[in-house]
């Protein structure tokens, strides 16, 4: 009986402590999710202006570097894909993984190279078509997204300049409300004639006429670094938020049954003390009556 509580005890006190780790995750994951959103919410402004930007760029009839648009069967294709590096997350990086190979498969074109972000998307990534695949590491923090994002940039303008890729599509799982997430796919490159005349279309916020200074191809070549390096940051934040919402998911339900784990261990270990303390009391009892019995005669 003793071996029993002593069992139980540890049991209970190794829920405790993975309580408290969990605890704290479940913490970490909703203070990581706050930043991550308000990291979109605050580019949304720099956004706006970089769209204006482009307005003003391609209304003006400056559309020489965007190249002309074209189906082509065989074409090589580039895949971003944002996944996760730690575990804890539900199927965050399973759902992402069948959705680009589902997507690239029904692409025209071959998969030539994938930039893998996180390690666990890069093992799912395997069974895709062959193709090239570089690994990076997940951010940890939302400064960590700037350089992500600039080494991408730089390794996409080296792929494309050797001919290793033309189109480039980025996949990533973008929050919903609570902790619900879905997988969405965005093309980076080529930035086609349709992409110019969207933006050429956009209405100016007010009645003056703007104006570029200074030599049209520049500023419209600078608007476009700004454009993709916005797109990708926004990807790699929402990524990340993501992320967070299924590890605090995850981490809620854990808590709820390491909770039913300890109210069990705990209704275990008080009967099987009553019942101790019982057998106890049955033996005094029992000696005290044999006690009682033999001092009578």
């Amino acid at each position: 009986m003793s071996g029993d509580l002593q069992s139980l005890r540890r049991k209970i006190n190794g829920a405790r402590d993975l309580q408290g780790v969990v605890q704290s995750m479940k913490a970490l994951a909703a203070s990581s999710i706050g930043q991550y959103e308000k990291a979109v919410q605050s580019l949304d402004d720099y956004r706006r202006t970089v769209e204006l930007g482009l307005a003003v760029s391609l209304r003006g009839g400056f559309t020489a570097p965007l190249p002309v648009d074209k189906k082509l069967v065989d074409k090589p294709i580039g895949a971003i894909v944002l996944g996760s590096d730690q575990g804890l997350v539900g199927g965050f990086n399973e759902v992402l993984s069948d959705f680009v190979s589902r997507t690239l498969t029904a692409l025209p074109g071959k998969i030539k190279k994938i930039w893998a972000v996180g390690g666990r998307i890069q093992l799912l990534l395997t069974d895709i078509e062959p193709a090239h695949t570089v690994a990076l590491s997940v951010p940890t923090s939302v400064h960590g997204i700037t350089s992500l994002v600039g080494q991408l940039l730089i390794d996409i303008q080296a792929a494309r300049e050797r001919g290793e890729v033309e189109d480039i599509h980025v996949f990533y799982n973008h929050p919903k409300s609570g902790a619900v997430y879905e997988p969405m796919s965005r093309q980076l490159l080529p930035l086609d004639r349709k992409w110019g005349s969207a933006f050429a279309a956009l209405n100016w916020p007010s009645n003056n006429v703007p104006q570029i200074i200074g030599p049209a191809a520049p500023a419209l070549q600078a608007f476009i670094r700004e454009y993709l390096f916005v797109v990708l940051f926004q990807a790699c934040a929402e990524s990340l938020a993501s992320e967070n919402g299924s590890r605090l998911a995850a981490m809620q339900r854990a808590e709820k049954n390491i909770q039913g784990m300890l109210e069990t261990l705990n209704g275990t270990f008080h009967r099987i003390r009553q019942e101790s303390i019982d057998e106890e009391l049955f033996d005094v009892i029992a000696g005290y009556e044999a006690l009682a019995g033999k001092s009578s005669q």
